[in-house]
């Protein structure tokens, strides 16, 4: 250490630290237990871990954003290969090509699913991706409402409000009828002020929201559609693009990245043509050099995002390249037709077990009408209901009370293609039993 001090000037290390404020400095040494063995370490980590329980561990039906898909083991196989794990993010574009080309394959994936022109090259998560659809839509037409149904995942909605206001923007909320936007107040609400309209499709009550009647409501006042769309289900879905949607984003965990007890995961953001100057973060383009070979570029980059920060639009300027690494080879394992074998089982399970638990007494179902593999029921006193479930080795869903205080004793119950009909048998008895 004195070598080192000596090398670079100073006397004491508290001399790197003379920039920092005093009032801002701790002023003591850090309260940091003694230091323990390598083995010591492990089983520390190891106890702590166990204090978790996977979703391996248990039959699994929540939802909610994160959810409980069959990953293919092929994909860990080729994502832990050391090329593709230890690449980071392509500065030297030249030099990129197998990244980049895994990233163009990625964009034009979701670009397919939903029905968009254009696709950057991934966000952090579906949260972060939202704010950046709508900062989009504030650039784009100069206004400065946005309108958020309350159907759209609640923490979506947190990310957003604590962001967009901080660049000028306001928001509106638009009421649930029977779990769905009221497309009657919607009509109320909006005029030539409004610069976007957000809803989710399916949305996080799990019912599918009428698009295209909404999207009709917002075209007439000269706003923009947001659409936060499961990937998964856009494998069934009309693509949000058929109806009109301006920027589609959201969430890509379902396309083969694991729960992770909540990340690292992927927003994506899609856009239509129009918008593609508007649009944050990475974009990776292809085309031919002066032998006529393909090749891969980073095309329209905002360059202020890396080097004049003050100006930038953004402050997403990397991506999350190995998520969406996942998302591409999950969507190339599975192709087409398996991806809508994916999205009908989780579609058809989710009906079946909806069927048997309306036999259950007790349960109630507030929504009616069409869903894809989320529903609402409302157990009488949940939490107790949920904690027996959990000891018998069942997660049964998700307590929306946390974010909507109104629906007491409401549950959000999500099935994947994962759960067989002998899970869901179980789901009910338990159900029964505890209930009685």
């Amino acid at each position: 250490m004195k070598e080192m001090m000596a090398t670079i000037g100073i006397s004491a290390v508290g001399e790197l630290f003379a920039d920092v404020p005093e009032n801002v400095r701790l002023g003591r040494p850090l309260d940091l237990p003694k230091g323990v063995s390598e083995p010591e370490t492990i089983q520390r980590l190891k106890d702590l871990a166990e204090r978790n329980i996977s979703s391996q561990e248990v039959i699994s039906f929540l939802g909610g954003g994160c959810y409980d898909h069959y990953i293919p083991a092929a994909l860990d196989h080729l994502i832990l290969r050391g090329d593709f794990s230890t690449a980071y993010t392509p500065y030297q574009a030249e030099i990129s090509q197998g990244t980049l080309q895994a990233i163009y394959e990625f964009q034009s994936m979701m670009c397919c699913l939903t029905g968009m022109d254009q696709s950057n090259a991934s966000m952090y998560e579906g949260g972060s991706a939202l704010a950046e659809a709508i900062s989009m839509a504030l650039s784009q037409t100069g206004r400065q409402a946005a309108f958020m149904a309350e159907s759209v995942h609640p923490e979506y909605r947190r990310v957003t409000e604590s962001l967009i206001p901080k660049l000028g923007g306001k928001f509106g909320n638009l009421p649930s009828e029977d779990g769905l936007v009221d497309t009657s107040k919607l009509a109320e609400q909006i005029d030539e002020r409004t610069a976007a309209v957000v809803v989710q499709y399916p949305n996080f009550f799990g019912r599918i929201e009428e698009l295209d009647e909404i999207s009709a409501i917002a075209k007439r006042v000269g706003a923009l559609l947001i659409v936060v769309a499961n990937p998964l289900a856009l494998g069934m879905l009309t693509p949000p693009g058929d109806f009109g949607a301006d920027i589609v984003c959201g969430e890509a965990q379902p396309l083969g990245i694991p729960m992770s007890y909540g990340g690292p995961f992927l927003g994506y953001l899609t856009a239509r043509t129009a918008l593609l100057r508007k649009m944050p973060g990475r974009i990776t383009g292809c085309t031919v050099d002066n032998r006529q070979q393909r090749g891969f570029v980073l095309t329209l980059q905002a360059r202020e995002q890396h080097i004049r920060r003050e100006k930038a639009t953004s402050n997403i300027c990397s991506n999350q390249a190995l998520m969406a690494l996942c998302a591409t080879i999950y969507l190339s394992l599975l192709g087409e037709h398996g991806l809508q074998t994916v999205a009908r089982q989780c579609f058809q399970k989710a009906h079946y077990l909806r069927r048997e638990m309306e036999k259950v007494s007790g349960l109630v179902f507030p929504f009616s009408g069409s869903f894809f593999h989320e529903f609402v029921v409302r157990i009488p006193n949940s939490k107790k209901i949920l904690s027996k479930l959990a000891k018998q080795g069942t997660f049964g869903g998700i307590a929306l009370e946390r974010w909507f205080p109104r629906l007491t004793d409401h549950v959000l119950v999500a099935v994947t293609e994962k759960r067989t009909v002998e899970e869901m048998n179980l789901y009910c008895q338990q159900l029964k039993g505890v209930l009685e």
